[in-house]
């Protein structure tokens, strides 16, 4: 069987599958039967100093009777007492020494409150330190959190201070709320740290309730803003993760985070340059025993293919990203619709006919049957027909146009970026 254990930045675990800080690491009795499940690691729910929760704090986004596609979530840091945490989170070390306990830490930005809560901190025997610059909603309004991450100085200085007295490796989680990420990226490492994690969650108003136009989730009849995570905020999460991976002033291990919810997603990540991975909406939509699946997945993919190790997978599809301008502009597909599987639900027409290039078009055959079939002249090959089909009958296959490939940054140098025609 392939090996799974990981070494982020000198942290080890297992399984490069951890359960990200929140509800589901919230105290020892969880987090052991997480352990207990198979997870590698966990990154404690975000201590500091205890605070007030609201009620209520969760809302889910369900889409198309799919439940809980996204969690908007108006929930802050630890409500326990510190010295509660610490105990437990000893605890729960001594009784699983090869799993990754890392400790979220949030405080305010003032050096000497860094150094206290970090000292006390790695005293019971944390593997690692993650940064918590990312919470957008409340901690924010006090000066941490997102007010801190979306200021690479403040990114930079805050880190520093913890540099300056942690005996563990040192984790920066980044918001997601920001114009580019790889500049607060870059700033976590010059201040020291050893690892950058994304995402965190995406500022957000999840909904108001039309029949008394109370915004979701209510307070006491009244609504804020609040973190928007779950498997619709993953395009997001894997665009930034792999920014960071191919960005050389960066160049430290990623754990990434946002919509993970199975082996699949995992791999996607890791291949984007993460070498672990933080699940949170998945858990607590289908409890802990759901990386057991990730663990066989995982595990059976890199069998498959004759990967020894699960770090090999890390940043393979980083080659193959480029900007939009170095995309070869010559390369065409078109959709072929397989007629055998097709249900005549014209739900392609309609698609390509309304929103589209208007390439499907009705045909008589000579039983009488009318096909729908694709202009090939007419096809971009926009996909769009493909994606509304709902039964997968439609592939886009490649087309030889006959041309060699040229890009746009070719057609910049030649100046020939007014005359596409002579393509």
């Amino acid at each position: 069987m392939a090996d799974l254990s990981v070494n982020f930045a000198g942290i080890r675990s297992p399984n490069p599958f951890w359960l990200a800080s929140g509800p589901p690491t919230n105290s020892a009795y969880q987090v052991m039967r997480a352990f207990e499940a198979g997870w590698g690691g966990a990154v404690w729910k975000t201590l500091g100093e205890p605070i007030i929760n609201v009620s209520s704090r969760l809302a889910g986004f369900d889409w198309n009777g799919h439940r809980m596609a996204g969690i908007n979530n108006l929930e802050l840091i630890t409500d326990r007492p510190l010295e509660d945490n610490l105990k437990e989170i000893r605890e729960v070390k001594r009784a699983f020494p090869d799993r990754a306990i890392i400790a979220s830490l949030m405080v305010d930005p003032i050096r000497e409150r860094w150094h206290e809560i970090v000292k006390r901190v790695q005293d019971v025997g944390v593997d690692g330190f993650e940064l918590n610059y990312g919470c957008p909603h409340g901690m924010a309004e006090m000066g941490m959190g997102a007010a801190v991450g979306q200021v690479p100085a403040l990114v930079r200085e805050n880190t520093e201070w913890v540099a300056e007295v942690s005996e563990v490796p040192v984790i920066v989680k980044l918001t997601p709320n920001v114009t580019d990420i790889r500049h607060t990226a870059r700033a976590a490492v010059q201040g020291g740290a050893h690892a950058v994690s994304m995402i965190n969650t995406i500022n957000s108003l999840m909904g108001v309730d039309i029949d008394t136009w109370i915004p979701i989730p209510e307070v006491d009849g009244m609504g804020s803003h609040g973190g928007y995570c779950g498997p619709a905020v993953k395009p997001i999460a894997l665009h930034m993760v792999s920014d960071c991976a191919q960005d050389r002033l960066i160049n430290v291990p990623i754990s990434g985070i946002g919509g993970i919810s199975t082996w699949r997603d995992a791999i996607e990540f890791m291949l984007l340059g993460a070498t672990t991975v933080q699940v949170c909406t998945a858990a607590m939509t289908y409890g802990f025993r759901i990386v057991e699946d990730m663990i066989d997945g995982l595990s059976s993919y890199l069998d498959s293919r004759g990967i020894g190790s699960v770090e090999e997978l890390v940043g393979q599809s980083l080659p193959r990203i480029k900007a939009w301008g170095e995309l070869n502009l010559n390369y065409k597909v078109v959709a072929k619709i397989d007629q055998e599987d097709c249900i005549h639900c014209n739900r392609c027409f309609v698609a390509c006919e309304d929103t589209a290039h208007q390439s499907i078009h009705p045909q008589t055959v000579d039983d009488g049957t009318t096909l729908l079939v694709v202009d090939e002249e007419e096809c971009v090959g926009c996909n769009l027909c493909s994606m509304v089909c709902p039964v997968n009958c439609i592939s886009m296959v490649p087309l030889d146009t006959g041309k060699p490939p040229v890009t746009w940054r070719q057609l910049e140098a030649q100046g020939a970026v007014h005359n596409i025609k002579i393509l």
